[in-house]
């Protein structure tokens, strides 16, 4: 057996883990998609008529089907930012717990530990954003994506999840307590909202508008959101993409070096 084949199969063994438990605490799931549900209404229907005025919607209308057309993005990036969140929690649980001391003894792959975690993460977020966007749907959200673009708009949300994902699994490494791996991804949960997701960013005063520009969840904001209404999507998404890609190989790195090092706990 190669060791890459023994990464996989070792990696499809701790995916499976992170599975069961999804499935024996479905709650979770739910509850990580709820929040961003809860949101999507409040900003939709307290906020949604007067955010939304200005913005082109179905007729060229504006109001609140103007805004639910495009805060849909940004609900949709926070769930990401969520579930993301959820990971660094079940890290930190697993090393609290001493789970990663025997899996360290263990003749197994020792990076197929972390890859459980983020694809479990991946499948995770899929179902989470399943039930977003239904909602979303149910709602009135009516994108003009086709086949392509739909598919697109879903590989850009996996590769924000998948670098995301390794982030938190490396602030889950570095957590001392669960309660502090629960604490420190929370700038994750406040970006989307300083970015592109929930305003145009020109409404912003100057400071927060430069820092809305020069963080990755506005042109990750602005692609989806172009994928999805069928308005131009220009540079954005090569800018998404070097985000990600920058995030994900730090996050990584990071995170094999934490895992790797001699236990401190």
């Amino acid at each position: 057996m190669t060791a890459l084949t023994r990464t996989a199969s070792d990696s499809a063994t701790m995916l499976g883990r992170r599975l069961r438990h999804m499935r024996r605490y479905p709650s979770l799931t739910l509850m990580l998609a709820g929040m961003p549900i809860v949101l999507l209404l409040m900003f939709v229907y307290v906020f949604g008529g007067a955010m939304g005025d200005g913005l082109e919607g179905p007729g060229g209308t504006g109001g609140r089907a103007a805004y639910l057309d495009y805060i849909v993005p940004g609900i949709l990036l926070l769930t990401v930012a969520m579930v993301a969140q959820g990971t660094a929690i079940s890290v930190a649980t697993d090393m609290t717990e001493g789970i990663i001391a025997r899996f360290r003894t263990m003749d197994i792959a020792r990076v197929s530990v972390l890859t459980g975690h983020v694809v479990g993460a991946l499948v995770q977020t899929l179902l989470a954003l399943a039930i977003v966007t239904g909602v979303a749907v149910l709602l009135g959200f009516r994108p003009d994506a086709g086949p392509v673009e739909w598919a697109a708009a879903l590989g850009l949300l996996l590769v924000v999840t998948f670098a995301l994902t390794w982030t938190t699994v490396a602030l889950g490494l570095v957590a001392d307590s669960v309660e502090t791996a629960s604490n420190t991804p929370m700038p994750l949960m406040f970006l989307p909202f300083l970015s592109s997701g929930f305003v145009p960013t020109d409404t912003l005063p100057t400071g927060l508008r430069w820092i809305a520009e020069y963080q990755p969840f506005t042109p990750i904001s602005d692609t989806l959101r172009g994928l999805l209404m069928g308005t131009q999507v220009g540079e954005s998404a090569v800018v998404a993409l070097a985000w990600c890609a920058g995030i994900a190989l730090v996050s990584y790195v990071w995170a094999k070096r934490l895992y790797n090092r001699d236990p401190a706990r």
